[in-house]
């Protein structure tokens, strides 16, 4: 059984910095597309980052470019999240997801929520003013 588990969420004052961290178990790490969302209350659920598992290709919606950094450590089964300059409009539930490789080749234009199979509990970042 697949489970993904998110921690690092927290309260920070914007400009401050988290760091998330995803860890899988239940199946194999490599060769999938790892993507971070958020959803804050009343929205949409939105991507942040994705990233391949295999080759390491990185994809980041605009709002968040030069600020969030997506990695992995494929030894520990784990993405990361590491969030720079915060901004209050950050705050929002966050959420890991993996699916097959194939999911990262959305992120080239939007991901699509619904194909990921396998989703965390998401774990809560609130950044005050």
């Amino acid at each position: 059984q697949v489970h993904l588990v998110e921690s690092g969420g927290g309260s920070v004052q914007a400009g401050g910095s988290l760091k998330l961290s995803c860890t899988a178990s239940g199946y194999i790490f490599s060769n999938r597309c790892m993507g971070w969302f958020r959803q804050a209350p009343g929205q949409e659920r939105e991507g942040v980052a994705g990233l391949a598992t295999t080759i390491g290709a990185t994809y980041y919606r605009d709002s968040v470019k030069g600020r969030f950094t997506v990695s992995r450590d494929n030894t520990k089964s784990t993405v990361y999240l590491q969030m720079d300059s915060l901004k209050p409009e950050d705050t929002a539930m966050y959420y890991c997801a993996a699916d097959g490789p194939w999911a990262c080749i959305d992120w080239a234009r939007q991901p699509v929520v619904s194909r990921y199979a396998y989703w965390g509990q998401g774990t809560l970042v609130t950044v005050s003013s």
